[in-house]
C-alpha cells in the first residue's frame, strides 16, 4: 500500500495526503520516508506552486507509533545513543526538509493531530482545521518531550505562554480554541475542509511562481535574522525578480490599465 499519495492539478497546486488510516497516519519509519520523499519531489517540481497536506481517515496524524514505542522497535529501539541517531535520521527528517522547502505548505487538519502529527502541522506555513480537529502535545503524558521540532515551531506560531500550557499539560485543544490561540487561520466543517484548503491554495497559486517561492524564503529567513540581514536578503532576491518575465508582464498590464483609464477620462 502506498502510504503517501500526491496529485497535482493544472493550477500548480499539489495535494499530498497521508494514507494509512488504520494506524491514524502514524509517523512510523515507512511513513516518514515516503512523506519526506513526496515533499522533496513537490519542491523540486517547477510546476508546483503550493502544496496542501492532509491525512486520510479519522486523523491528520496520531504522531509516533506507540506500539513500536512500547515494544522498543523501529526508531525507539536500541540504547540511548542509537535512539538519538534514530531521531536525527528518522522523524527529524520531516522538520528539516520542511524548513528547506520553497513551496508554501497548507495543512488541512481533521480529527487527531497528536504529538508528532501536531508538530508536522506546525511545520506547515498555513493551517486550516476541520471542526473535528483536536491538537495535543501528548509527549509529557508519556514521560518524554517533543523530539521533532514542536518546542521550536509552536511558540513562534501561538506564543510562548500558550505553548507552555499546551506542552506542560498535554491537554487536548479543540479546533475553536486552536483558532483563538492562532494555531489555525480558520475552522470549517469537516466535509468542506479540503475544498477550503484548495481554495486557499488557489488564491496563492494565481501569483507568479518565482515570487511565491521568494516570498516564503524571505519570511522564513526574516524570522531568524536581524532587520539589516532581512533587508539585504530582500534586495538580493528582488534584483533577480525584476528580470523575470512574470514581473515585466504584470507591470506592463498595470501601466496599460492606467493609460486606458487616462484616455477614457480625456474623452
Amino acid at each position: 500500500m502506498t502510504l503517501v499519495e500526491s496529485k497535482l492539478d493544472g493550477s500548480g497546486v499539489i495535494h499530498i495526503s497521508m494514507n494509512n488510516p488504520q494506524k491514524l497516519n502514524a509517523l512510523d519509519d515507512a511513513m516518514v520516508t515516503e512523506l519526506t520523499a513526496a515533499i522533496i519531489d513537490a519542491n523540486n517540481n517547477p510546476q508546483v506552486k503550493v502544496a496542501v497536506l492532509s491525512g486520510n481517515g479519522k486523523a491528520f496524524s496520531a504522531g509516533g507509533d506507540v506500539k513500536s514505542m512500547h515494544e522498543r522497535t523501529g526508531m525507539f529501539g536500541g540504547d540511548p545513543s542509537q535512539i538519538r541517531h534514530n531521531y536525527r535520521y528518522g522523524i527529524q527528517r520531516l522538520p528539516r526538509v520542511m524548513a528547506q522547502v520553497e513551496v508554501p505548505f497548507i495543512a488541512a487538519v481533521q480529527g487527531y493531530a497528536v504529538g508528532g502529527g501536531a508538530d508536522l502541522a506546525a511545520s506547515c506555513d498555513i493551517r486550516l482545521a476541520a471542526d473535528t480537529a483536536v491538537f495535543s502535545e501528548r509527549f509529557i503524558k508519556l514521560g518524554i518531550i517533543s523530539g521533532d521540532g514542536g518546542c521550536w515551531l509552536w511558540p513562534r506560531i501561538m506564543g510562548l505562554q500558550n505553548f507552555y500550557m499546551m506542552a506542560l499539560t498535554g491537554d487536548w485543544i479543540k479546533a475553536e480554541d486552536a483558532l483563538a490561540m492562532g494555531m489555525v487561520v480558520e475552522v470549517v466543517p469537516e466535509d468542506k475542509l479540503l475544498e477550503k484548503a484548495m481554495e486557499y491554495a488557489g488564491r496563492i497559486a494565481v501569483n507568479p511562481p518565482a515570487a511565491i517561492r521568494a516570498t516564503k524564503r524571505l519570511i522564513r529567513e526574516g524570522a531568524n535574522s536581524s532587520l539589516e540581514g532581512g533587508l539585504d536578503l530582500a534586495a538580493s532576491i528582488q534584483a533577480g525578480l525584476h528580470f523575470t518575465q512574470e514581473h515585466r508582464d504584470a507591470v506592463a498590464e498595470i501601466v496599460a490599465q492606467i493609460e486606458k483609464r487616462r484616455q477614457q477620462k480625456g474623452k
